[in-house]
């Protein structure tokens, strides 16, 4: 976080106003924010079983990045930590897709699995031959967006409306974009507490009013409602953790 919060001015200044013709954002200190962060470690030098989603825009699919639990090439497990973070980072529009090893463009897994939750209960299964009923899942979103779009409020439904922009900074909202993840989010949430029920917590509060994730200027409120989220679901945190 502290980090984040010095790279913040560095990583968040436009080269684009509103990301047209080349993405609004450069991934120059992001980049070099993440290698001082997990400098040369692999994925094969990562002892506990992690994955980070991102998508192969070459291939147009799904991508998941392993660690070694038996299922990852040695091509695969050879990729720098902050390489397949940086994939999972670039955001369409925002950033640059990510050049991995010169074998494929990956960008934002979240554009399929905003909440990886589901992942995580495919890969148990696959891969680890786990029980449903011995799997459980402490999953902690960024914050719900508060995106709403009222009855009556607009005549004509076009961009503007669905990716509006703000003068005189040009700044775009991207509405649809945060709408589809966010639901792809929550319908994760509501398919994971079917299939794991009590096994299953998810903290993910909504936010009082929309936030554009590369204005890094509210780092403090957000800093403060996690605490908040934290300090109203303590009890509940606890009880899950103490009977698993």
């Amino acid at each position: 976080m502290g980090r984040y919060e010095t790279y913040g001015e560095k990583i968040f200044v436009r080269k684009a106003k509103i990301g047209l013709f080349k993405s609004v954002y450069s991934d120059r200190y992001l980049r070099r924010l993440l290698k001082q962060a997990f400098k040369e470690v692999t994925l094969g030098d990562i002892e506990k079983p992690l994955l980070i989603p991102a998508v192969d825009i070459t291939h147009g699919k799904p991508y998941i990045h392993r660690t070694d639990f038996g299922y990852s090439s040695e091509n695969e497990l050879s990729i720098k930590l902050w390489d397949a973070v940086l994939s999972s980072c670039s955001a369409p529009i925002y950033f640059p897709p990510n050049n991995v090893n010169n074998q494929y463009l990956s960008i934002d897994g979240g554009l399929w699995a905003n909440n990886p939750s589901l992942v995580c209960v495919t890969e148990a299964l696959h891969h680890f031959k786990t029980d449903l009923a011995d799997i459980q899942i402490l999953s902690i979103g960024t914050g719900q967006q508060n995106i709403d779009f009222s009855i009556g409020e607009e005549k004509y439904w076009g961009i503007r409306q669905w990716l509006p922009f703000h003068f005189p900074t040009l700044k775009v909202m991207p509405k649809l974009l945060d709408l589809a993840m966010d639901l792809s989010s929550e319908s994760v949430t509501y398919h994971c507490r079917l299939l794991l029920g009590d096994h299953y917590l998810r903290l993910n509060t909504e936010l009082s009013e929309e936030i554009p994730f590369d204005d890094f200027t509210n780092m403090a409120e957000l800093k403060d409602l996690g605490k908040q989220v934290f300090q109203d679901n303590k009890q509940k945190i606890a009880s899950f953790l103490s009977d698993k």
